[in-house]
């Protein structure tokens, strides 16, 4: 309860990411907090770790109900089935679950691990989300993937067998696609009727293998172009774009990135996971350690938090808009002064500007992107950005 400078009448939905960063081979694309695996991996050391992170972490979300877990990596499929039923019986013993708790595990295409998906079931998982990428073999190759197609597909039919819902990430703009190759990609994904669909511009990032060693990607408008053929194809298929980058049937959203995208709370336990907490005076953002072994050491001590800043007034609108300017469906007048403490007249003169530009359509409830303003996100979203 410590003072600050907001005031908060409620605090938002509660989420819990859990990361496991261990990964068979590096991704030449990915930078994301993963590490190939060298030996035998320290399943019950690690889960010892982040339970113990967890416990120094419950004053800071004491009482508060759960909505969501997300297992991420890494390829957290490379842990075992007793593994994780051990790490969600530990969180279970330690926080309130609601009764319909989505709980989600990220996993790969790889033989040994369909095997397991069963028993993640069993386990008390309730979604996966399998990272395909591609089904085109040579795509697959270039983006350094452990599977080919034949395991993708497999894969995918298991996971439809294992589990009520479940997603498919799918990434396009990919080195040397074509159109046609990108659509054959999406006549695939579709055919296996997946009731949700994440689908990722492949982008060059800082720190990686592409980022030293560029490959040739297809150029801005042949990305735009894949981009509206798979609106169109997954639109036919009866999955409605709700977010940026998510396609789902009805009753299939994902409701934990749903919650990010809402500007709700989550926790993050494991190396370097990210946290957005509120309280009722201030919202705090944390970082833990990233390097496992570092983070493993000093989560056993009590101290997984390597980073805590506070969010300050004048960054709150950007990054309240930063996401809920990802939904199609936008957000209310009402989310936001509750959300970030702030006055309506906060956003006033950026919501004006995008008006103006066609970026936005809004009335006295609701603010939604425009199709201009999904088309355009990064420079609708830059109007709130701090002065």
């Amino acid at each position: 309860m410590r003072s600050g400078t907001l005031q908060l009448a409620a605090l938002p939905p509660l989420s819990l990411y859990v990361h496991l960063p261990w990964c068979l081979k590096k991704c030449p694309y990915c930078d994301f907090n993963s590490h190939e695996v060298s030996g035998e991996m320290p399943e019950q050391r690690y889960i010892d770790s982040v339970i113990a992170d967890l416990e120094a972490s419950l004053p800071l979300i004491w009482g508060r109900p759960v909505h969501s877990i997300f297992i991420g990596g890494g390829t957290p499929s490379l842990f075992s089935p007793q593994a994780i039923d051990r790490l969600l019986g530990d969180i279970r013993a330690r926080l309130k679950l609601d009764a319909d708790c989505e709980i989600t595990l990220e996993a790969n295409p790889g033989t040994f691990e369909k095997d397991r998906f069963k028993a993640f079931r069993s386990a008390g998982v309730t979604r996966l989300s399998v990272g395909v990428q591609s089904f085109d073999d040579a795509h697959l190759k270039v983006l350094g993937r452990v599977h080919d197609r034949a395991q993708a597909i497999a894969a995918v039919e298991e996971a439809a067998q294992a589990f009520d819902t479940f997603n498919l990430d799918i990434m396009y703009a990919l080195p040397g696609q074509t159109l046609e190759n990108q659509a054959q990609d999406m006549r695939q994904a579709l055919a296996l009727q997946p009731p949700h669909i994440s689908i990722y511009h492949l982008t060059i990032e800082a720190n990686t293998y592409f980022a030293k060693f560029p490959p040739v990607i297809p150029e801005e408008d042949m990305a735009y172009a894949m981009l509206d053929q798979i609106t169109e194809m997954t639109e036919a298929a009866g999955l409605g774009r709700y977010e940026v980058s998510a396609y789902a049937k009805p009753g299939h959203r994902c409701f934990h990135n749903l919650n990010y995208w809402q500007f709700g709370d989550y926790l993050g336990i494991g190396a370097g996971a990210h946290s957005k907490l509120s309280f009722a005076h201030r919202v705090v953002r944390q970082v833990r350690f990233r390097e496992p072994k570092l983070y493993m050491g000093k989560a056993l001590a009590g101290a997984a938090v390597t980073q805590e800043t506070e969010v300050s007034r004048a960054d709150l609108p950007f990054e309240f808009m930063l996401n809920a300017l990802r939904l199609r469906e936008g957000f209310k007048l009402q989310d936001f002064a509750e959300k970030t403490g702030l006055p309506f007249t906060a956003i006033q003169k950026g919501l004006d500007e995008a008006e103006r530009k066609g970026l936005i359509e809004r009335d006295f409830v609701r603010v939604k992107p425009t199709e201009r303003g999904f088309d355009f996100l990064n420079d609708l979203q830059s109007l709130f950005l701090a002065e």
